[in-house]
């Protein structure tokens, strides 16, 4: 899954595709490195960022996936909104992809009952600017099934089938540093739960904080495309069906070597087509 941020202050690119047809643009490059789903978000949720009104975020959002899905982009809106997701589903998007599983808009899980997209439901505490306060937890793997199974329940509740349910553990959500790594180190439990896993490490701060330099300085977002990768190669070992990354072609590559190592077989690379989506 490959991030199209229509933002002007994402945390690692903020700006660079603020314009539709950039975005567009970065969105067929990024196709063309391996990405099988673009995820177009309009609102940044970076730690602090503040949110934007709704109809701004419909007006950055709306014109790329439209333009996107003409293109036979597999599409996903990133949005907590059910106003834009049942728009950019009206406009072709086929995934919904809430960081707050529902929890930050009531209407949201009777519009993916409605709309019947695939819908990724990620652990969220609250928003940008209040969740790090939120990062306690006893048992971080514990904590984070138990509430995702919460939102599952909920998502049943409102008509939407196990069909359409990604989870996605929420690395760097209400986790600001060592809680996200044992969330990573047993991936397996959470894929055990039955549903695919979508994992969005892609140069988060805790990898900042990883490669440190000898002064302590975390190092900046452009230089974590190597981690990410890492990431990326370990999380599809682990049984992930999706990971969400801004730099895709070193992803792509080590997704692939995971997927040779596990078969034994090397060759074909892995991609995902439209019947592939849950």
């Amino acid at each position: 899954m490959g991030v199209v941020n229509v933002t002007p202050d994402s945390f690692s690119d903020g700006g660079r595709w603020f314009k539709p047809g950039a975005a567009v643009a970065h969105g067929m490059t990024l196709i063309g490195q391996g990405a099988d789903v673009l995820d177009v978000g309009g609102e940044s949720t970076r730690p602090g960022a503040r949110r934007v009104p709704v109809d701004e975020e419909l007006v950055r959002v709306l014109p790329v996936v439209e333009d996107l899905t003409r293109r036979g982009a597999v599409v996903s809106v990133d949005t907590t909104r059910a106003v834009v997701a049942r728009e950019a589903v009206a406009a072709g998007a086929q995934i919904i992809n809430d960081v707050s599983g529902g929890l930050a808009d009531p209407d949201m899980h009777a519009t993916v009952a409605r709309t019947g997209a695939v819908y990724v439901a990620m652990h969220w505490r609250g928003h940008a600017d209040v969740m790090d306060d939120n990062d306690r937890y006893d048992d971080v793997v514990a904590d984070v099934r138990r509430e995702l199974a919460e939102r599952v329940a909920a998502l049943r509740a409102a008509g939407v089938h196990d069909e359409q349910v990604v989870l996605d553990p929420g690395l760097g959500f209400a986790k600001a540093g060592s809680s996200n790594w044992p969330l990573l180190a047993r991936l397996p439990e959470l894929v055990a739960d039955g549903f695919p896993v979508l994992v969005g490490a892609s140069r988060k701060r805790f990898l900042g904080h990883l490669l440190a330099g000898a002064d302590g300085e975390p190092a900046p977002p452009l230089a974590r495309d190597g981690a990410t990768a890492a990431v990326s190669a370990l999380a599809a070992q682990a049984g992930a069906w999706c990971v969400r990354v801004h730099e895709v072609a070193g992803s792509a590559d080590a997704v692939r070597v995971a997927a040779a190592w596990r078969s034994g077989a090397g060759g074909s690379p892995i991609t995902m087509t439209r019947e592939d989506t849950p």
